[in-house]
């Protein structure tokens, strides 16, 4: 027999950053004890309530759902603090009796968010009496308004507002709740609770106001909340919750705490048999489509499913002229099925707002597994033909296990929003669509670091530790500990790391912040909240339930509109191209066999394009893989992953691509299916394919199989295998061959990778690589211009331009626009756009005077014709330092010094325009030049050190020189990596950069401590550096702005990004000393098998030869799954460690394959 108590209020970790209670654990709990049931009501959000009601019926336990609202003591549109300067809110249980109930909790905690927003989600009682049917409500916690009433010894108020609930909920409908966890005072209020339910006949019921699991998980939860406010655990005054009583209690433990009151805890029963909410999940309710008389092929009368395919028949006839039966019968498939899972809406809906996009020249295209369908490819949502390079459908919709189809659509980063707007309008606004939610998580490195600050550990300890743990994706504490020894001895002999590591692993994979989704956006047929409750991330309307809820439980229509900057790049570039050549270039149509195209990713020349460009790995596979052809550029995302790079996958494939491996099937039936992949198994749809071909599949079933291999379970998979095995011994495929066939797919499956995804990647890949390859200075000024308001990135593309040959002039008042602009082939003008200070109001003002009436004459002109409350002295001063009026008489340190007479001259001229003032022949016409009435003042000018630092304020970089440039040859002799190398270096690796110091920040730690930040540029870009309190006494006069120095010390990740904890600085003067002391470096090569071959070892002779110089060469060869050999190449090989080696090598065999020692 069931026990009767139940838990009713209770707060999973949904209420963030204040729960610790895991859903699971709270259910699991719950069965363990012998419960019946359970209630989730996390604070003023319904997010974790789908996945708990899930579970909990799963696992036998009825689920309550509901939650712990904030109650405006006034209206919740009243949006200001009291005069104590602190918000007046009150806390309020709110239960689903039945579905009505969950209905108007649905619309509760959406109007809390979306209406009643101060600091927390509120709601007031205007709204819980128009949504309070349905709802059970308890008073409440410490913190409600009955209970504060009491504590501040104000019993009628609190008798007044118990009676006001009762009006709102009904007699029946509103429990007095009772609250015992050992706070000072909390039995005062018990009993006057108790009197007030006496008085106006009103029940009670005994809650604990769960927030973590057992007694001793207080601490860690006391770590949550500092956490949450900031504070640390040490601090006496701040916010806390000061009894362990806060946890998960049996039946027997509540009885005993409420035994003077047993009415209470039974009354838990009562109200649990009374709430049985019944949700209809897994439905799907799509929006309708209605299409526009204007559309496409559309005829009145005409349905839906006619309309799709005369749509699709019409795409089809743009694309093949003349298909044959391969295309219309695959079409006839789809669309059959699509038509068969009543998805006809889904696809209308999308190719609308793709259509709309293309009208509105915003770039879009859909990638993953939609683009396995010919359907999405004929009606221009995705531009990969699936039949030619083999996409499957059904890895994208599968009739027999159906599911939300997922389109990930990427757009122009800068036409996203307007294309989500129409979504907006076009499908019911606000209220039917919206953004989605998304949760962050206390991961392994993340808690540590929350953890380790509360506990006022330093700040070297919790980096150390951080370190430490691998940076294995989604490992945990406990694996770390498992797999790193270090760790392991810290924990087992340091009282403070255990204690660190107790807590955080309390706290591990806890949700700690919600988010907007990157991409994700629902639309649905009806108001959302019919469905889901909705939130608000400042202005954003979000959902409170994650994605996956929305598109498998409640059956909403979900799109990733992802903003990708690379698309506004590729638009910029193709109206560039066509502004400065007369060429209009459809990027959908390029042809796939440019030769400068390949020739360019072989090389590895890959900054700025898609995808490759964000790792030296990335190019390093290139170089090696030397693709020739779109099908070696197919699978790169598919290879370049942990699975295939640890597993030898990739040296296979490469050295086969070479012919330097002989490719062998298992089967000669396997030659079709895997001869593009050199007979490895690298995309899931060669998994599906065997399956289908060999197994007697079908593509459904096979889809399953890849699914279920993917999930490894060993029941289902036993039951696929032995299907496989029988079809393919009909196949006259052998029993023995078959099985290990099986085994292989089994094995591959792990590393598979959905080719549709990887072609979609592909093609924008070689689409960047062809505009970049063919077009390179329309390429980078438009790449220049999507990063205009990043310095790093600027920086970055700016040295790719100087290496390109292509010049990078300063902005200039007469040529320069908001973006980066071409004057000529292989110059390109910085955009005014991109000056800090410059608003997009002044350089209009700027623009449209030039082009009114022509190019400026003299800084007087200027300040004369543009309009100076726009271009005001803080713009001219940014203009001016950028260089902007180099190109007109005088120079800037005259232009800088008289900035104020050049604003009163053009102040009145701007003052006489505006009031008509015109000249003797009533037109603007300039009869007198303005330089014959004003004249500059007489100043020296400005040395290049202060052009240059003046420069770097207003654009953030240096264009028209650069303060390294007589450095060039000492930093590239003595430094031993660079900027742009420091992301592919491993933590903790000793380097020595040299460059120019920029932006010091000195600052003190939590604890007082001194640190400073700072950065240091080279000639390839930035980066972050900071010196502990340790070494800051000695480094601390070597640290000056704009000074160029060498920095020594290790790199330390925080997610992806690098930066150098700094132990020495060193100005180049000592360098040149040190070094002269010292014998030369030693240049080590690695050689990976696939690279050996006599072309690479006689190519690397020639440059060897062709660069003798003093260090010893080392070839260190690298075999799989043996030990790497060293070996000393002979003395006449020795070499001088300059560029022209360092780039010989790195062309010949990847950027990571020299390794060399200077200092």
């Amino acid at each position: 027999m069931k026990n009767t108590f139940v838990h009713l209020h209770v707060h999973s970790d949904y209420s963030l950053l204040d729960g610790a209670c895991r859903i699971n654990d709270l259910v699991d709990k719950t069965k363990s004890l012998n419960m019946k049931s359970l209630a989730l009501t996390d604070h003023g959000n319904m997010f974790g309530a789908i996945g708990f009601y899930e579970y909990a019926r799963q696992n036998g336990i009825k689920p309550i759902l509901g939650f712990e609202s904030y109650v405006a003591q006034e209206s919740r549109f009243t949006k200001e603090a009291g005069k104590d300067g602190k918000q007046r809110i009150y806390h309020l249980t709110l239960l689903a009796e039945n579905n009505e109930g969950y209905r108007n909790l649905l619309k509760l905690a959406s109007s809390a968010y979306l209406e009643g927003f101060y600091y927390k989600p509120r709601i007031d009682k205007e709204l819980l009496n128009k949504h309070s049917k349905g709802i059970i409500c308890l008073s409440g916690c410490m913190k409600s308004e009955i209970n504060q009433n009491l504590f501040n010894n104000n019993y009628d108020r609190a008798l007044n507002a118990a009676s006001q609930y009762k009006d709102i909920f009904g007699k029946d409908n509103f429990y007095l709740e009772l609250q015992d966890n050992k706070i000072e005072r909390q039995d005062e209020l018990v009993k006057m609770a108790v009197r007030i339910s006496q008085e106006l006949g009103l029940k009670t019921v005994a809650t604990n106001d769960i927030h973590y699991m057992e007694p001793d998980d207080y601490f860690a939860h006391d770590a949550l909340l500092c956490i949450n406010t900031g504070k640390s655990i040490n601090d006496t005054k701040r916010m806390r919750m000061n009894t362990n009583e806060f946890y998960f209690k049996s039946q027997e433990q509540m009885e005993e705490i409420f035994k003077d009151m047993p009415e209470a805890t039974m009354n838990t029963s009562l109200i649990s048999d009374r709430c049985c909410v019944e949700l209809e999940l897994n439905k799907m309710h799509l929006p309708r489509f209605h299409p526009k008389e204007d559309s496409i092929c559309y005829k009145p009368g005409m349905t839906n499913k006619q309309l799709l395919r005369e749509l699709c028949k019409h795409g089809a006839l743009e694309i093949y002229k003349k298909p044959d039966d391969v295309i219309n019968k695959r079409l006839d498939h789809e669309l059959s099925v699509i038509e068969e899972t009543n998805f006809v809406d889904y696809f209308l809906i999308v190719w609308d707002f793709i259509d709309f996009a293309r009208k509105e020249h915003i770039p879009a295209i859909a990638r993953g597994s939609g683009a396995g369908s010919l359907v999405a490819y004929v009606l221009g949502i995705t531009n990969i033909d699936p039949v030619k390079y083999d996409l499957l459908f059904e890895r994208f919709l599968n009739a027999e296990r159906l599911s939300m189809p997922d389109l990930d659509i990427d757009f122009c980063a800068e036409g996203r929003d307007k294309v989500i707007q129409y979504v907006r309008n076009r499908y019911g606004g606000d209220s039917n669509v919206a953004q989605i939610i998304t949760f962050g998580t206390m991961k392994a490195k993340a808690v540590i670091r929350d953890v380790g600050r509360v506990m006022d550990i330093p700040l070297p300890v919790v980096n150390k530790v951080a370190k430490l743990i691998p940076p294995t994706l989604n490992i945990t504490l406990q694996e770390a500990l498992e797999q790193e020894p270090e760790l392991k001895s810290m924990y087992d002999n340091e009282q403070q790391i255990q204690d660190l590591f107790n807590i955080s692993s309390k706290l591990e994979g806890l949700r700690r912040h919600a988010s907007t989704h990157a991409a994700g956006v629902v639309v649905s047929d009806e108001p959302l909240t019919n469905y889901i409750p909705l939130a608000k991330n400042k202005d954003v309307v979000i959902t409170q339930f994650d994605g996956e809820t929305l598109v498998d439980k409640i059956g909403l229509l979900k799109a990733d509109f992802l903003g990708v900057r690379k698309f506004t790049v590729i638009d910029k570039a193709t109206k560039l191209i066509k502004a400065t050549t007369g060429k209009t270039i459809d990027i959908g149509k390029i042809p796939l066999d440019d030769k400068n195209t390949y020739e360019l990713l072989s090389r590895g020349d890959v900054k700025g394009v898609f995808q490759v460009e964000t790792s030296r790995g990335f190019r390093d596979l290139l170089i090696k893989l030397k693709p020739d052809k779109f099908e070696y550029i197919l699978p790169l995302v598919a290879l370049y992953r942990p699975g295939p790079l640890q597993s030898g996958m990739v040296d296979t494939f490469i050295n086969c691509r070479h012919g330097r491996e002989e490719v062998s099937y298992l089967h000669p039936k396997l030659e079709p299916l895997l001869k593009e992949t050199y007979g490895l198994m690298v995309y899931q749809e060669q998994v599906m394919r065997i399956a289908n071909r060999l197994g007697g599949f079908t593509l459904n079933e096979a889809d399953n199989l890849r699914k279920a291999m993917g999930k490894k379970k060993p029941e289902v998979m036993a039951k696929f295998k032995n299907q496989f095995i029988d079809g393919a011994v009909k196949n006259d495929i052998p029993k023995n061959i078959a099985e290990k066939i099986f085994e292989l797919m089994e094995h591959f499956a792990g590393y598979g990778f959905n080719k549709s995804h990887s072609a979609a990647y592909a093609m924008v890949c070689y689409q960047t690589a062809y505009l970049k390859a063919n077009y390179p200075t329309q390429y980078m000024a438009a790449q220049m211009t999507c990063e205009k308001q990043n310095n790093e990135k600027i920086v970055d593309y700016m040295h790719e331009c100087n290496r390109m040959g292509i010049e990078l002039l300063p902005p200039c008042v007469n040529e320069s626009y908001s973006d980066f602009t071409i004057v000529s082939d292989k110059k390109i003008r910085f955009g005014l756009g991109a000056i800090k200070n410059v608003g997009e109001k002044a350089i209009k003002s700027i623009i449209t005077a030039r082009k009114n009436d022509g190019e400026f004459s003299s800084i007087f002109d200027f300040c004369e014709r543009v309009d100076l409350r726009l271009v005001n002295k803080q713009v001219m001063e940014s203009l001016i330092k950028s260089g902007c009026f180099d190109a007109l008489p005088g120079y800037r340190a005259q232009f800088f010094e008289g900035i104020d007479t050049l604003l009163q001259i053009g102040a009145k001229s701007n003052r006489d325009r505006r009031m008509g003032q015109m000249n003797l022949f009533g037109t603007q016409e300039k009869t007198t030049n303005s330089n014959s009435l004003h004249q500059l003042p007489e100043t020296e000018k400005w040395s290049e050190k202060q052009l240059l630092k003046a420069e770097k304020e207003a654009l953030g970089l240096y264009v028209s020189s650069h303060p390294l440039k007589r450095f060039k040859k000492v930093i590239e002799e003595y430094s031993d990596t660079s900027t742009g190398n420091l992301p592919e270096t491993s933590e903790d690796a000793d380097v020595l950069i040299g460059g120019i110091i920029d932006s010091i920040n000195r600052t003190t730690t939590k604890k007082g401590k001194p640190i400073v930040y700072f950065t240091i540029e080279d000639m390839e870009g930035i980066a972050k550096c900071v010196i502990f309190e340790k070494k800051l006494a000695s480094l601390n006069n070597l640290l000056h702005a704009n000074e160029v120095v060498f920095i020594k010390g290790k790199v330390n990740f925080r997610d992806t990004e690098p930066s150098v904890r700094v132990t020495e600085i060193i100005t180049p003067e000592d360098m040149e000393k040190i070094v002269e002391n010292k014998s030369p470096g030693n240049a080590i090569i690695r050689l990976e098998y696939s690279q050996i071959n006599d072309d690479v070892l006689s190519r690397l002779k020639e440059i060897l030869s062709a660069n003798k110089g003093p260090s010893p060469v080392f070839i260190k060869f690298e075999l799989p799954g043996e030990k790497a050999v060293t070996i000393k190449a002979s003395e006449k090989y020795s070499v001088s460690l300059n560029e022209n080696v360092l780039n010989g090598v790195k062309n010949l065999v990847g950027e990571s394959s020299l390794v060399s020692k200077s200092v």
